[in-house]
């Protein structure tokens, strides 16, 4: 039998994603950013409030960069998440992460991340009902090992889950079935 939980502000699991950025300085900006999701194939939707250093600068910069972390670099995305860019001017340099200057927007690629996408600032929703952040995805990329058959390994990738709940982080893996497939055995 179910028991009510008190509400949190989350749909477990969230992914974890970093959204990189370059101060008006050009120093690095990165953030923890658990509220995102994709609206379309090509499009981004980051729930972030005018607040975030991280906003600023996508507004400023016209772009922005959301890498998928994985387990390999759990500490230096929670690190992300709890110190903020407006307390901490060079918190990049911190983390020990490299980065290059993407060729397609005005923002870093973090070089040990598996996955970048590349985003160029559409819009940004401030009413209650709004989104945050939206953004068009010009190019993803992902490290080669983390590739098998021309496709994403999601058991190489080692991608992390946020949980609300615990406040852990939780790795993501192991298939349990087909998408799309599955479910025709009861058609």
């Amino acid at each position: 039998m179910k028991q009510p939980i008190k509400t949190t502000e989350a749909i477990f699991p969230m992914p974890v994603l970093l959204v990189a950025t370059y101060n008006e300085d050009g120093t690095i900006d990165v953030m923890n950013a658990a509220w995102g999701t994709m609206l379309d194939r090509d499009r981004v939707a980051l729930n972030l409030t005018e607040t975030h250093k991280t906003v600023e600068n996508i507004k400023q910069r016209k772009g922005f960069v959301v890498h998928i972390a994985d387990a390999d670099h759990v500490v230096e995305a929670d690190f992300f998440g709890v110190v903020s860019g407006h307390k901490e001017k060079d918190k990049f340099a911190k983390s020990g992460l490299t980065a290059t200057q993407s060729s397609l927007v005005d923002a870093p690629v973090i070089n040990e991340l598996p996955i970048a996408m590349e985003c160029e600032f559409i819009e940004y929703q401030g009413d209650d009902t709004g989104l945050g952040v939206i953004g068009k995805v010009l190019q993803t990329s992902v490290e080669g090992d983390k590739m098998k058959d021309g496709k994403v390994d999601i058991n190489a990738l080692k991608a992390i889950a946020f949980d609300p709940y615990t406040h852990g982080y939780y790795l993501v893996s192991q298939r349990v079935g087909e998408a799309f497939k599955d479910g025709m055995k009861l058609k």
